[in-house]
């Protein structure tokens, strides 16, 4: 477990995510900043957030104080990518460090979740209430002009401006049309949910190249946000078994099985269960 000071970064995550927070009220630049410290313990986080202030203060001296929508849009815009150079990476998407916000500000480059994340959070600091889409495969931002018409937000390409056909256009070309568009793939999602993708894009990284004890601090987050998930909760089981941490690995098993008393797995999880608590008795 990474820690940070006398607070384990786990620890720092719950206390922004714990179920007693809105969801509304969720911290996410601090939040998103956290989960980097997976990666880089020693984070200075105040540093980043000084930095995208100072984003939006560049964003805000240039913005009339009766700027519309789409102009507040295309400043930010102008800034970020033009002036800025921020840009989506192409070139090595599956650099996890496309994942950790601290590297999207230092390198400029990002997937479309953290640019979106980062465009957001500068957005609400000059006034432009934005909310993460999550649709499948490319990660969108939304807000509603004065006549309550969508605007869909892409800052993974600039911050191009989509209507709902070049949407689905966009996911046809993703998923080479074997995924049917849906119009709720365009419904806001949740702080919790932006957080989770983040979360889940690393958690697939990290799996893919079988690097177990980085997985583990990931899903160590997912929990966080959703200790009552059974799937999670085990998959937890078998990266604790997988590094050696029995006794964290007999915990979840046991909880998995209180949670999931019906499911298909049982009597192999309650078989390994028994195999754990063997070898843990020839410790003592």
């Amino acid at each position: 477990m990474q820690v940070v000071g006398t607070r384990s970064v786990t620890e720092e995550f719950i206390a922004l995510v714990r179920a007693e927070i809105e969801d509304d009220r969720i911290d996410l630049l601090h939040a998103s900043l956290t989960i980097a410290r997976t990666e880089y313990p020693n984070l200075d986080i105040r540093n980043y957030v000084t930095r995208v202030e100072a984003l939006a203060s560049k964003v805000r001296s240039r913005l009339s104080p009766e700027a519309s929508t789409i102009e507040t849009v295309n400043t930010l815009n102008h800034v970020m990518f033009h002036e800025m150079n921020f840009r989506g990476n192409r070139e090595d998407y599956y650099d996890p460090r496309n994942s950790f916000l601290n590297d999207v500000i230092e390198r400029r480059l990002g997937i479309p979740i953290t640019m979106s994340v980062l465009y957001m959070e500068v957005a609400r600091r000059v006034g432009l209430p934005l909310v993460g889409v999550g649709m499948p495969g490319h990660f969108l931002l939304k807000v509603y002009d004065v006549e309550g018409r969508q605007i869909l937000i892409d800052p993974f390409n600039n911050g191009s401006m989509l209507n709902a056909s070049e949407c689905e256009q966009r996911m046809k070309e993703i998923y080479a049309g074997e995924v049917r568009f849906k119009p709720e793939f365009l419904l806001p999602v949740s702080r919790r949910q932006i957080l989770t993708r983040m979360l889940n894009n690393l958690r697939h990284i990290y799996m893919t190249v079988r690097q177990f004890r980085k997985t583990l601090a990931i899903v160590d987050l997912v929990v966080a946000i959703y200790p009552r998930s059974p799937e999670d909760v085990k998959q937890r089981a078998m990266l604790r078994f997988s590094v050696g941490q029995l006794a964290g690995s007999l915990r979840d098993l046991e909880q998995y099985l209180k949670m999931s008393p019906d499911g298909s797995d049982v009597d192999e999880l309650k078989h390994m269960a028994m195999s754990i608590r063997k070898t843990m008795a020839t410790w003592n």
